[in-house]
């Protein structure tokens, strides 16, 4: 397994599995902006093979995940909890104290590896996120360091 930064010519393949795996998926612009503004970007990869990809801000001690993801053919093998731990880590060694994220709270999978992983409900969003019928919400989740 390799977790190295993610570049602009990483881009189709993200947005490839963005859009897979997010019914209303990141742009190549916010990919982009991710880029430019200097968020820590990371894809992970088996044998030259994009597993998936996660961009993580850092703000003074707290640090944001604002994007994980796992291609739909390797999910189910621990692959996304693997990268999540790795966003820990790094977020640990940029001395955050804190990580935080938010989560549709019609995506059981995600929370289930969330919560196994450390991290605890801290707050709600009604109707955040764009949905088929309307709007989601979003479960904010974080994890102390």
């Amino acid at each position: 397994m390799i977790l190295r930064d993610m570049t602009e010519t990483d881009l189709d393949a993200v947005l490839g599995i963005e859009r897979e795996v997010h019914a209303h998926p990141w742009t190549a612009g916010n990919f982009s902006d991710a880029l430019r503004s200097k968020y820590v970007c990371k894809v992970y990869e088996n044998d030259g093979q994009m597993l998936g990809y996660a961009v993580l801000m850092l703000a003074v001690d707290e640090a944001e995940l604002l994007d994980i993801a796992i291609a739909a053919r390797q999910q189910r093998h621990g692959w996304g909890r693997k990268l999540l731990e790795e966003m820990l880590v790094l977020a640990r060694r940029q001395n955050m104290r804190r990580v935080v994220l938010e989560v549709r709270a019609s995506n059981v999978a995600a929370i289930a590896m969330y919560r196994k992983a450390g991290f605890s409900d801290i707050g709600l969003r009604r109707e955040y996120y764009p949905a088929a019928n309307g709007r989601e919400d979003a479960i904010l989740m974080g994890r102390e360091l």
